[in-house]
Protein backbone atom coordinates (compact mmCIF):
# COMPACT_ATOMS: atom_id res chain seq x y z
CA UNK A 1 0.00 0.00 0.00
CA UNK A 2 1.03 3.93 -0.35
CA UNK A 3 0.63 5.83 2.59
CA UNK A 4 0.77 9.13 3.62
CA UNK A 5 3.31 11.72 5.78
CA UNK A 6 3.32 15.17 6.38
CA UNK A 7 5.93 17.25 5.08
CA UNK A 8 6.98 20.72 6.40
CA UNK A 9 9.92 22.11 5.23
CA UNK A 10 12.38 25.32 6.31
CA UNK A 11 9.97 28.02 5.00
CA UNK A 12 7.27 25.89 7.02
CA UNK A 13 5.24 25.04 4.01
CA UNK A 14 3.05 21.57 4.08
CA UNK A 15 1.55 19.25 2.20
CA UNK A 16 0.95 15.62 2.29
CA UNK A 17 4.15 13.20 -0.07
CA UNK A 18 4.04 9.94 -0.24
CA UNK A 19 5.74 7.37 2.09
CA UNK A 20 6.44 4.33 -0.35
CA UNK A 21 6.34 1.13 0.00
CA UNK A 22 5.02 0.68 -3.62
CA UNK A 23 5.31 3.17 -6.44
CA UNK A 24 2.50 4.76 -7.78
CA UNK A 25 2.68 4.83 -11.50
CA UNK A 26 -0.85 5.71 -12.95
CA UNK A 27 -3.16 7.34 -10.64
CA UNK A 28 -7.12 6.20 -11.19
CA UNK A 29 -9.80 8.43 -11.55
CA UNK A 30 -13.32 7.11 -10.87
CA UNK A 31 -16.63 8.44 -9.07
CA UNK A 32 -20.38 7.53 -8.60
CA UNK A 33 -21.73 10.77 -10.95
CA UNK A 34 -20.65 11.52 -14.79
CA UNK A 35 -19.24 15.14 -13.20
CA UNK A 36 -15.87 14.70 -12.18
CA UNK A 37 -15.55 18.57 -10.52
CA UNK A 38 -15.20 17.24 -7.41
CA UNK A 39 -11.44 15.71 -8.49
CA UNK A 40 -11.12 19.51 -10.20
CA UNK A 41 -11.77 21.17 -6.85
CA UNK A 42 -9.48 19.09 -4.91
CA UNK A 43 -6.93 19.66 -7.64
CA UNK A 44 -7.06 23.56 -7.38
CA UNK A 45 -7.03 23.16 -3.55
CA UNK A 46 -3.53 21.88 -3.45
CA UNK A 47 -0.79 24.62 -2.91
CA UNK A 48 1.06 25.32 -6.41
CA UNK A 49 4.70 25.60 -5.28
CA UNK A 50 6.65 22.98 -3.49
CA UNK A 51 10.20 23.87 -1.99
CA UNK A 52 13.04 21.83 -2.55
CA UNK A 53 13.87 19.54 0.37
CA UNK A 54 10.18 19.04 1.18
CA UNK A 55 9.57 15.98 -1.33
CA UNK A 56 10.14 12.44 -1.16
CA UNK A 57 14.36 11.80 -1.45
CA UNK A 58 14.70 7.91 -3.16
CA UNK A 59 17.33 5.96 -2.72
CA UNK A 60 18.48 2.72 -4.33
CA UNK A 61 16.43 0.22 -1.42
CA UNK A 62 13.19 2.30 -2.29
CA UNK A 63 10.51 0.46 -3.08
CA UNK A 64 9.52 0.57 -7.30
CA UNK A 65 12.76 2.18 -8.25
CA UNK A 66 15.97 -0.12 -9.49
CA UNK A 67 17.98 2.65 -11.18
CA UNK A 68 19.86 4.17 -8.51
CA UNK A 69 23.22 3.59 -7.09
CA UNK A 70 24.83 4.67 -3.79
CA UNK A 71 26.45 7.68 -5.93
CA UNK A 72 22.72 8.65 -6.70
CA UNK A 73 20.25 10.70 -5.31
CA UNK A 74 16.85 11.80 -6.74
CA UNK A 75 13.76 14.13 -4.85
CA UNK A 76 10.57 13.37 -6.45
CA UNK A 77 8.93 17.04 -6.88
CA UNK A 78 5.65 15.59 -9.08
CA UNK A 79 4.50 12.80 -9.62
CA UNK A 80 0.87 10.48 -9.69
CA UNK A 81 1.66 9.59 -6.26
CA UNK A 82 1.55 13.17 -4.92
CA UNK A 83 -1.32 13.66 -2.21
CA UNK A 84 -3.05 15.70 -2.59
CA UNK A 85 -2.65 14.60 -5.89
CA UNK A 86 -2.15 17.22 -9.01
CA UNK A 87 -1.22 15.80 -12.26
CA UNK A 88 0.58 13.07 -14.52
CA UNK A 89 0.62 14.70 -17.28
CA UNK A 90 3.91 15.17 -16.54
CA UNK A 91 6.24 13.67 -13.48
CA UNK A 92 9.49 15.78 -12.76
CA UNK A 93 12.18 14.74 -10.19
CA UNK A 94 15.71 15.55 -9.34
CA UNK A 95 18.73 13.65 -10.55
CA UNK A 96 22.29 14.15 -7.94
CA UNK A 97 25.47 12.09 -8.61
CA UNK A 98 28.27 12.19 -6.13
CA UNK A 99 32.05 13.30 -7.60
CA UNK A 100 32.67 10.57 -10.24
CA UNK A 101 29.95 8.59 -9.54
CA UNK A 102 26.67 7.23 -11.52
CA UNK A 103 23.41 5.35 -11.25
CA UNK A 104 22.66 1.96 -12.28
CA UNK A 105 22.13 0.72 -15.67
CA UNK A 106 18.27 0.73 -16.23
CA UNK A 107 15.94 0.41 -19.10
CA UNK A 108 12.31 2.47 -19.31
CA UNK A 109 9.80 2.07 -22.71
CA UNK A 110 8.86 5.66 -21.81
CA UNK A 111 10.90 8.45 -22.54
CA UNK A 112 12.66 11.29 -20.71
CA UNK A 113 14.74 14.55 -20.77
CA UNK A 114 17.33 15.43 -18.48
CA UNK A 115 18.25 18.74 -18.29
CA UNK A 116 21.30 18.96 -16.48
CA UNK A 117 21.77 21.93 -13.65
CA UNK A 118 25.79 21.55 -13.53
CA UNK A 119 28.70 19.79 -13.86
CA UNK A 120 30.07 17.60 -16.51
CA UNK A 121 29.57 14.09 -17.41
CA UNK A 122 28.03 11.32 -19.90
CA UNK A 123 25.52 9.18 -20.11
CA UNK A 124 25.96 5.47 -21.91
CA UNK A 125 22.71 5.33 -23.88
CA UNK A 126 21.75 1.51 -25.86
CA UNK A 127 25.88 1.12 -25.59
CA UNK A 128 26.53 4.79 -26.97
CA UNK A 129 28.39 7.67 -25.14
CA UNK A 130 26.66 10.78 -25.14
CA UNK A 131 28.68 13.67 -23.33
CA UNK A 132 27.21 16.48 -21.41
CA UNK A 133 28.08 20.04 -19.15
CA UNK A 134 25.52 22.07 -17.40
CA UNK A 135 22.95 23.91 -19.79
CA UNK A 136 22.39 20.87 -22.02
CA UNK A 137 19.72 18.71 -22.47
CA UNK A 138 19.72 15.10 -23.09
CA UNK A 139 16.62 13.00 -24.78
CA UNK A 140 16.45 9.37 -22.71
CA UNK A 141 14.65 7.87 -25.93
CA UNK A 142 11.92 5.69 -25.94
CA UNK A 143 13.24 1.53 -24.90
CA UNK A 144 16.57 2.67 -24.30
CA UNK A 145 19.11 1.30 -21.65
CA UNK A 146 20.62 4.17 -20.35
CA UNK A 147 23.07 5.17 -17.41
CA UNK A 148 24.15 8.93 -15.99
CA UNK A 149 27.73 8.81 -14.72
CA UNK A 150 29.56 12.35 -13.41
CA UNK A 151 33.24 12.52 -14.43
CA UNK A 152 34.39 15.09 -12.59
CA UNK A 153 36.16 13.33 -9.73
CA UNK A 154 35.91 16.45 -7.24
CA UNK A 155 32.46 17.92 -7.75
CA UNK A 156 29.04 16.84 -7.65
CA UNK A 157 26.59 17.09 -10.48
CA UNK A 158 22.66 18.04 -10.37
CA UNK A 159 19.70 17.84 -12.62
CA UNK A 160 15.90 17.71 -13.63
CA UNK A 161 14.05 14.90 -14.97
CA UNK A 162 11.16 15.54 -17.02
CA UNK A 163 8.75 12.58 -18.44
CA UNK A 164 5.26 12.01 -18.99
CA UNK A 165 5.62 8.66 -18.17
CA UNK A 166 2.37 7.91 -16.84
CA UNK A 167 1.26 8.44 -20.83
CA UNK A 168 3.40 5.48 -21.71
CA UNK A 169 2.13 3.21 -18.75
CA UNK A 170 -1.66 4.58 -19.58
CA UNK A 171 -0.77 2.68 -23.43
CA UNK A 172 0.40 -0.34 -21.25
CA UNK A 173 3.91 0.60 -22.14
CA UNK A 174 5.78 -0.88 -19.31
CA UNK A 175 8.40 -3.32 -19.81
CA UNK A 176 11.02 -1.95 -17.84
CA UNK A 177 13.76 -3.17 -15.17
CA UNK A 178 17.04 -3.20 -14.19
CA UNK A 179 20.14 -4.54 -16.85
CA UNK A 180 20.41 -8.44 -16.32
CA UNK A 181 20.90 -11.69 -18.05
CA UNK A 182 17.65 -13.49 -19.62
CA UNK A 183 16.50 -16.69 -18.07
CA UNK A 184 13.15 -16.85 -18.95
CA UNK A 185 12.51 -20.53 -21.11
CA UNK A 186 10.28 -20.77 -24.27
CA UNK A 187 11.73 -17.79 -26.27
CA UNK A 188 13.58 -17.87 -29.66
CA UNK A 189 17.32 -15.71 -29.93
CA UNK A 190 17.68 -12.42 -29.90
CA UNK A 191 15.76 -10.05 -32.55
CA UNK A 192 16.36 -6.15 -33.22
CA UNK A 193 13.87 -4.32 -30.55
CA UNK A 194 14.67 -0.97 -32.62
CA UNK A 195 12.96 -2.38 -35.72
CA UNK A 196 9.67 -1.27 -34.14
CA UNK A 197 10.90 2.32 -34.31
CA UNK A 198 9.67 4.99 -36.80
CA UNK A 199 12.22 4.91 -39.56
CA UNK A 200 15.19 7.31 -39.22
CA UNK A 201 14.25 7.87 -35.31
CA UNK A 202 17.86 6.65 -34.67
CA UNK A 203 19.49 9.29 -36.34
CA UNK A 204 18.03 12.51 -34.65
CA UNK A 205 19.95 14.46 -31.48
CA UNK A 206 20.11 12.94 -28.32
CA UNK A 207 21.77 15.66 -26.45
CA UNK A 208 20.49 19.66 -27.36
CA UNK A 209 23.96 21.73 -26.28
CA UNK A 210 23.34 25.16 -24.76
CA UNK A 211 25.25 26.61 -27.35
CA UNK A 212 22.83 25.27 -30.10
CA UNK A 213 20.04 27.40 -28.65
CA UNK A 214 19.30 30.88 -28.44
CA UNK A 215 16.99 33.49 -26.45
CA UNK A 216 14.62 35.16 -28.16
CA UNK A 217 13.18 38.38 -26.70
CA UNK A 218 8.94 37.69 -26.38
CA UNK A 219 6.16 39.11 -24.43
CA UNK A 220 6.55 36.71 -21.78
CA UNK A 221 10.15 37.58 -20.90
CA UNK A 222 13.38 36.47 -22.36
CA UNK A 223 12.93 32.50 -24.29
CA UNK A 224 15.47 29.88 -24.80
CA UNK A 225 13.66 26.97 -26.36
CA UNK A 226 15.46 23.59 -25.43
CA UNK A 227 13.04 20.93 -27.27
CA UNK A 228 9.71 21.53 -29.46
CA UNK A 229 7.71 20.15 -31.98
CA UNK A 230 9.58 22.65 -33.58
CA UNK A 231 12.79 20.82 -33.38
CA UNK A 232 12.08 17.89 -35.59
CA UNK A 233 15.60 17.24 -35.49
CA UNK A 234 15.60 16.16 -31.34
CA UNK A 235 14.53 13.13 -30.41
CA UNK A 236 11.72 13.52 -28.26
CA UNK A 237 8.03 13.06 -28.54
CA UNK A 238 5.95 14.77 -25.16
CA UNK A 239 8.08 16.69 -23.24
CA UNK A 240 8.30 20.35 -24.57
CA UNK A 241 10.82 22.74 -23.02
CA UNK A 242 11.75 26.17 -22.56
CA UNK A 243 13.86 28.19 -20.43
CA UNK A 244 12.37 31.60 -19.37
CA UNK A 245 13.87 34.74 -17.96
CA UNK A 246 12.04 37.72 -16.51
CA UNK A 247 14.28 40.83 -15.55
CA UNK A 248 14.11 42.67 -12.37
CA UNK A 249 10.87 44.27 -11.88
CA UNK A 250 8.84 42.63 -14.66
CA UNK A 251 6.56 39.86 -15.31
CA UNK A 252 5.48 37.41 -17.76
CA UNK A 253 2.54 37.89 -20.04
CA UNK A 254 -1.32 37.07 -18.29
CA UNK A 255 -1.49 34.13 -20.68
CA UNK A 256 -3.76 31.05 -21.02
CA UNK A 257 -3.63 27.25 -22.45
CA UNK A 258 -5.28 24.13 -21.89
CA UNK A 259 -1.87 21.81 -21.13
CA UNK A 260 -0.80 22.42 -17.31
CA UNK A 261 2.99 23.51 -16.72
CA UNK A 262 5.51 22.75 -14.51
CA UNK A 263 8.67 24.93 -13.45
CA UNK A 264 11.57 24.40 -12.28
CA UNK A 265 13.26 27.64 -10.64
CA UNK A 266 16.61 27.99 -11.25
CA UNK A 267 17.47 31.21 -9.59
CA UNK A 268 15.07 33.99 -8.17
CA UNK A 269 12.55 34.87 -6.96
CA UNK A 270 8.60 35.75 -7.37
CA UNK A 271 4.78 35.32 -7.17
CA UNK A 272 2.76 32.86 -9.39
CA UNK A 273 -0.92 34.49 -10.35
CA UNK A 274 -3.17 31.77 -10.81
CA UNK A 275 -6.98 32.76 -12.24
CA UNK A 276 -9.14 29.64 -12.16
CA UNK A 277 -11.53 28.70 -15.40
CA UNK A 278 -14.60 27.49 -15.03
CA UNK A 279 -16.15 25.49 -17.33
CA UNK A 280 -19.94 26.55 -18.48
CA UNK A 281 -21.71 23.96 -20.22
CA UNK A 282 -24.58 25.54 -22.05
CA UNK A 283 -25.27 24.94 -26.07
CA UNK A 284 -21.30 24.84 -26.51
CA UNK A 285 -18.91 25.34 -23.92
CA UNK A 286 -17.99 28.39 -22.19
CA UNK A 287 -15.14 29.72 -20.54
CA UNK A 288 -15.20 31.73 -17.06
CA UNK A 289 -12.39 33.24 -16.05
CA UNK A 290 -12.09 34.01 -12.21
CA UNK A 291 -11.75 37.89 -11.52
CA UNK A 292 -9.05 37.76 -9.20
CA UNK A 293 -5.83 35.40 -8.84
CA UNK A 294 -4.55 33.08 -6.44
CA UNK A 295 -1.16 34.09 -4.84
CA UNK A 296 1.89 32.00 -4.24
CA UNK A 297 5.53 32.92 -3.53
CA UNK A 298 8.79 30.76 -4.74
CA UNK A 299 12.10 30.82 -4.64
CA UNK A 300 15.21 28.99 -5.79
CA UNK A 301 15.46 25.59 -6.29
CA UNK A 302 11.32 25.27 -5.92
CA UNK A 303 8.70 24.06 -8.55
CA UNK A 304 5.66 26.02 -9.77
CA UNK A 305 2.35 24.09 -10.25
CA UNK A 306 -0.19 25.68 -13.04
CA UNK A 307 -3.06 23.26 -13.47
CA UNK A 308 -4.45 22.53 -16.66
CA UNK A 309 -6.53 25.08 -18.44
CA UNK A 310 -5.71 28.00 -16.19
CA UNK A 311 -4.94 31.55 -16.56
CA UNK A 312 -1.34 32.23 -15.41
CA UNK A 313 1.50 34.90 -14.99
CA UNK A 314 4.69 34.90 -13.18
CA UNK A 315 6.47 38.05 -11.39
CA UNK A 316 10.07 38.69 -10.62
CA UNK A 317 9.91 39.98 -6.87
CA UNK A 318 13.70 39.76 -5.87
CA UNK A 319 16.79 41.62 -6.56
CA UNK A 320 18.28 39.63 -9.84
CA UNK A 321 16.78 38.22 -13.00
CA UNK A 322 14.06 35.27 -12.55
CA UNK A 323 15.33 32.08 -14.47
CA UNK A 324 12.93 29.01 -14.64
CA UNK A 325 12.53 25.59 -16.56
CA UNK A 326 9.38 25.24 -17.92
CA UNK A 327 8.04 21.88 -18.98
CA UNK A 328 4.63 20.75 -21.15
CA UNK A 329 3.41 17.75 -22.04
CA UNK A 330 3.47 17.70 -26.07
CA UNK A 331 0.37 15.86 -26.38
CA UNK A 332 -2.07 18.35 -25.50
CA UNK A 333 -1.00 19.90 -28.88
CA UNK A 334 -1.70 16.96 -30.86
CA UNK A 335 -4.84 16.61 -29.43
CA UNK A 336 -5.46 20.04 -31.25
CA UNK A 337 -4.69 22.11 -27.88
CA UNK A 338 -2.24 24.15 -29.49
CA UNK A 339 -3.37 27.90 -28.61
CA UNK A 340 -1.57 30.30 -26.18
CA UNK A 341 -3.93 33.53 -25.65
CA UNK A 342 -3.44 36.63 -23.94
CA UNK A 343 -6.78 37.61 -22.44
CA UNK A 344 -6.00 41.39 -21.90
CA UNK A 345 -4.34 41.75 -25.05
Amino acid sequence: MLSSWDVRDERGASYRSPRVSERVFLHGISAEAYGLSEHRRAQLAAPRVRHRGGGLTITSDSAGYSGLSADAHTEWLIGPGDDPFLTQSLQVHTVDLGPGGSNNGHGHQNEALYYVLDGRGYEIHDDARYDWEGGDAVVVHADSVHRHFNSDPDKPSHGVIFKAKALWMYLGLWQQGRSADFSAAGFGPRTDWSRLWTLGVGAKRKVVKHGSTRWQDTRDGRVRVITSAAQTDVRIATVDLVELEIPVGGRSAKHWHMADEVLYVESGRGDTLQWEVAAEIAERYYARIANEPGCWEFGPTDTIYVPQNTVHQHVNTGDEPLRMLSAQNRIFKVLGYDAVVYPDA
